[in-house]
Parts: C-alpha cells; structure tokens; sequence
C-alpha cells in the first residue's frame, strides 16, 4: 500500500506551528550549531579540568577516554529504590557501561535527578513540588551534562515530571544526541477497575482502610510503571512518536530478556549516533522540531493520553525554541480519532495495550491514515516507519523489531483508523469568560460531557471533601470550583485525590463537574473536568470572582465554559486565605519558582519564560498581576 499523503489539518496546523516558531525556533538552532564539534568535547578542557573528570576511572578507561578517537556517553538517571517505575534503573549503569564499551566508547554516571511520585504525594504537601519538580529535573540534568565531557547521552527516566525534565535539560545541550531509556510497567495484578471500586467504596464509608490498602497493594505490587494510562505511560507513547527511544521500549516488562536486550541495544545506539560514531549525527536539539512536536500531540489525542502534556509538551517545545499551543492541540483533536481505550479511558492495562501492537499499532495506524509525519529523524534513522514495528528476541535471543498488524480479537484496545472508537481525539480546549481549559474527554461518557448547574466554591480540595463527608453534596446537581491551585499560588497540584468522591455523586445520578485552576492528572477519570484554567485564580483571574450559586454550563462537545446570569466585572476577586499559603512540607523552598511561574497555557514553567521564549510570568515584568488579587 502506498503512503497517504499528509492530512490537510495535521500539514495546516504544522504549518502554523513552524511560522509561529520561526524566530525562536531559529536562534535555538544557531546556538546549538555553535555548540557543536566533530571531536570530544573534553579536548577543550585544560589538563587539569580532564584530570578531574578521568579521576574516578580505571586506568584502561582513563587512557581510552584521553583518546579523541572515543565517544564519552553520559548517563543521567532517575534512580531511586523506593519508586516502582525508577528502582529497575539500578542495575543500568553497569548495563549500559558494558554495552558502551561493547560499541567503542565510554560510559560514565554524569549526574542523578529527583524522581517523586504524585500517586505517594496526591492529596498531601509533597504534591504542591510535584509540577515544579519537572524543573528541577531539567535544572539537574543541565548541571550533569555541564562538565563538557560527553559526545552523547542516555536519560534514564520513566515517570511524569522526569520524562520531560530530562527532555528540557538535555534539549539546552541539543548538540548532543540523547536517547531515552525506560524501564517499563510491572506485571497487571488487581485491575484498575477494581482498584477504582474499591476506592469509592472507602469514600463512602462502606469499605475499610484495611481494604483499601490491601486492594491497592495488590494494583501496585512489583518494580515497573503503574499500570493505568497516566502521564507516565503517556511518556513512552510521545517520546517513541517523537523517536527519541528504541522503537516499542516502552512497554516490556523490567527484568525480561527483551527488556534487557533493548537496553543493552540503547548503549549501543548512543554511541553510533554521535560524532565519532561513523555515521549520521543525531542531535537532540534538530530530532525535537516542529514536526516531531506535531506528532507527539497526534499520539496523545489517538491514545487517549495525560493532560499533562498539555503542559509538559508546550515546556518542551519551548525548550527546543518551538511555540506550541493549546489551539493547536485543540485543532488535532477535532481531526485525529481515538483509536485506544486503555484505563481509565477503558478496560485495559498498559500490558493488554502493548500485547494487542501497542505503540507500534498505533504509530502504524496514524501514519497509514496520513496522521502523523512519515520523514522526520529519528535516534533510528530517518522516517518513523521503523515505530511501527514492535522488539523481539529471535531463538537465539537476538534483538530484532516485526511489524505488527490489527488483530480482531484485540480491537476492544486497540482498532484501525478506518474503525476508530471515536471521531475525534480525546482532549478538548473549553474557552469562556470563565478563562481557558482543558478537558479529557475519552473517558467520560457522552451523557455526562455536558453539564449545567450552580456553582459551589471551595478554596482547596479539603475543603470539598470535607463537604462530601459531611452530607452537604447529597442530592445537589453542582460544579465544583476548586480554585487557588495554579503554578503562582501553590504549584498546581493534581486534585485526583477528589475523582472517587465525585464520582459516587455522579453514580447516584446527581449532575457534577469540576472546574480548575489546578490539575487532574492522567488519570482523570469518569467525572467532567475542566482542568488548568488560565488566567489563575492567584493572578485575578475570573475564578476568584465565582460565588456559590453562579450558573456555570460546562459543555464538552462544544468547547465552551459560560458563566449564565452575572457580570464578574463588577464584582472584586476573592483572596485567597492567609492559612492556605504554601508552608510546611518543603513547600517554601520553591516560593521563587511559584513567583516566577508562566501560566498553564505556556507550559507552566519557569525556564521558558527566563530564557525568552514564552511570555514572562507577572513576576518578571514591571506590572501588577491581573486583578491585583495577589500579593505583590
């Protein structure tokens, strides 16, 4: 069959995309042009700045990496033991050294990241350093790859801030070719439906702590990702439609042959695609363009995945001097079909996923549809055909990739473009005099994606559910405005912590909804939700100016957010509490990051704004926030 050609939608919004980057897109390539060489960056270290970086090295190693003739890979790793998804990197570096070593460099542990987990911290103080922790990794991985020693490097990292972190840091070095390498999902135990039943029992008062927490142990149970469709697992299927990691790496099970295998072929890769490596470069910062971007949003709508990367997309874009928006999202999203259904958007796991083609299928459906740009570069070469393909071992367990075709029996997780599970993709922009937002849409039924009732305020998320526990919500048709939770007021937290609460509401066939300046994770689930609403409510924006009582219609399918029956231009914004100011927990460490935040439709993110590329937050120009409902 020969290639469709590109879809009209998928050619015009690209095409925006590249004009509307076209200066910052320009100046990042000139610096990163500068940067480059054709020989080991430690042959400009003086000879006492190389003798501080081969100190810890064998004398073997110390000799070859004095040669100009051997790449250096750095290794910058999200390891930590306590972390399902991160604890499997334990055992990479001396993996990735040998197979280094095997293709002619040398390997060397340049640095480590945080890596926090927002399903310990949800509900909690640590979830108020979770956002901002994507630019700490990003900061971290900047002073690893500072030492200008290495030709090239592998990211280790899995998990929803980290991904992107290591994405934006590396991305300030785009001279150098980097390669992702995960670690993949644990094994499925208790299904996610079950896990979510049983939660919404407990938030009911029908089932115990002890329940609850041994069903939970028995959802998350091993080393690996969690198993639901959330920012992590959205992580794999982006960097692989932007070719950044080993076709299908994704989603093999940690301590597998193949899992090994693909690990080891990543050390090899590395090294192959830098200067010395004997064939084409690949620098990081010319992988990540306009049309790479392009098709990562692509993927994330077909898949149904995190609306995160609603911001974690837009910052990495930024990175790499790119301006992606949210119309641009919400373009492809009327355009690009949802051709998975993977929890919470469905039944499946990420293990059924993978088992029915997984990204493969996916990426190969997309491309065959016209959906995605066929000749981009990829760490595999050029055109992203080769992600169509999925890793095998052969019987005499050499790593190897297959195609991968629909399969009748799997279409409950996986189907064609020609039979999607719906029209358009899976995330919505709403727009209205409420401000900006985003809504996931693949997992709430169509009866439910439109909702019209008043209004009930609430400050923080305690508070809401305090109201729950106490009966107040019973019988009430309402959406609930949970505001004060933006980057400027307190990092943006994910409020998942209210989905099992809200979803028995609804189950008892009352009408709810949600709306927010705060976050939704991607495990957003059944009740409508209007997440990262910008301008904030810290910053003036209309949400502090919402009073219990106001009609809020919040309709899905349309894109719109109104406001029915009153005029907030004459009412002031509400401030927030004294007692609700971030302390405690570690929260004041990063009161300079909350001040110096951009707004949710710019990524969210301190570096944009500090190097330029996006409109400067409030805290950097001289004016007063909008509506002067913040401190100054």
């Amino acid at each position: 069959m020969s290639p469709a050609p590109l879809d009209p939608v998928v050619a015009d919004v690209t095409e925006r995309v590249v004009a509307r980057s076209a200066t910052t897109r320009g100046a990042y390539l000139e610096r990163i042009a500068a940067a480059a060489s054709h020989r080991p960056a430690r042959d400009r270290l003086g000879c006492g700045n190389l003798a501080h970086g081969l100190a810890a090295c064998g004398a073997e190693e110390r000799a070859l990496l004095g040669e100009s003739s051997r790449a250096g890979i750095a290794i910058v790793t999200a390891y930590n033991d306590m972390l399902s998804a991160h604890q499997p990197f334990a055992a990479y570096p001396s993996q990735l050294r040998r197979a280094v070593a095997s293709a002619g460099g040398i390997a060397q542990v340049a640095g480590g990241v945080p890596a926090m987990c927002d399903g310990i911290t949800q509900g909690h103080p640590g979830m108020e350093l979770s956002l901002f922790s994507r630019d700490v990794v990003a900061l971290s991985t900047g002073v690893a790859l500072s030492h200008d020693m290495f030709d090239g490097a592998l990211l280790l990292g899995v998990c929803d801030k980290i991904v992107p972190g290591l994405l934006i840091g590396a991305l300030a070095y785009g001279h150098l070719p980097a390669l992702l390498v995960p670690a993949g999902p644990m094994p499925s135990g208790l299904s996610n439906a079950e896990k979510s039943r049983v939660r919404q029992l407990h938030a009911e008062g029908k089932a115990s702590r002890e329940q609850l927490l041994a069903a939970e142990q028995a959802a998350y149970h091993a080393p690996g990702t969690c198993t639901f469709y959330g920012t992590a697992n959205s992580n794999q299927v982006l960097v692989e439609a932007m070719g950044l990691q080993l076709p299908g790496a994704g989603f093999v099970n940690p301590g597998t042959p193949l899992r090994q295998a693909l690990t080891r072929a990543a050390g090899r890769r590395i090294v192959a695609l830098t200067a010395l490596g004997g064939g084409e470069t690949a620098p990081l910062g010319e992988l990540v363009d306009e049309r790479a971007l392009v098709n990562a949003v692509v993927a994330l709508l077909a898949s149904g995945g995190s609306t995160n990367h609603t911001l974690h997309l837009v910052a990495i874009a930024a990175a790499a001097g790119v301006r992606l928006e949210w119309d641009d999202f919400a373009a492809l999203s009327r355009r690009v079909p949802l051709l998975a259904r993977i929890y919470p958007n469905g039944a499946a796991d990420v293990n059924d996923f993978h088992a029915a083609g997984g990204t493969a299928l996916l990426i190969g459906q997309l491309l065959e549809a016209g959906l995605m740009h066929r000749d981009v570069r990829t760490v595999m070469g050029t055109g992203l055909d080769a992600y169509a393909q999925q890793p095998a071992l052969d019987i005499d367990g050499r790593l190897g990739w297959e195609a991968v075709e629909p399969r009748p029996e799997a279409r409950w997780v996986v189907r064609p473009a020609s039979d999607p599970f719906a029209a358009e993709g899976g995330l919505r922009i709403l727009d209205g005099p409420l401000g900006r937002t985003v809504a996931k849409v693949s997992a709430v039924d169509p009866a439910h994606r439109r909702v019209v009732a008043p209004a009930r305020v609430f400050d923080d998320q305690d508070a809401l559910l305090a109201a729950f526990d106490a009966g107040e919500l019973d019988g009430l048709d309402f959406v609930a405005v949970v505001r004060f939770q933006g980057p400027r007021a307190n990092g943006m937290p994910e409020l998942h912590k209210l989905t099992p609460a809200l979803g028995v509401l609804q189950d008892r066939g009352q009408h709810v909804a949600i709306v927010t300046d705060g976050r939704m994770s991607g495990a957003s689930g059944k009740v409508p939700a209007a997440i990262h609403c910008t301008p904030e409510a810290f910053a003036g924006g209309p949400l502090a100016r919402v009073r219990n009582g106001d009609l809020i219609a919040l309709d899905c399918e349309a894109g719109t957010l109104e406001l029915r029956g009153a005029d907030l231009t004459k009412r002031p914004p509400a401030a927030r509490s004294v007692a609700a100011e971030p302390r405690g927990g570690g929260r004041e460490l990063f009161a300079t990051l909350r001040a110096l935040a951009g707004p949710a439709d710019a990524g969210a993110s301190v570096l944009g704004a500090l190097a330029g590329d996006v409109e400067a937050p409030p805290a950097l120009q001289a004016r007063e926030p909008l509506g002067a409902a913040a401190p100054a």
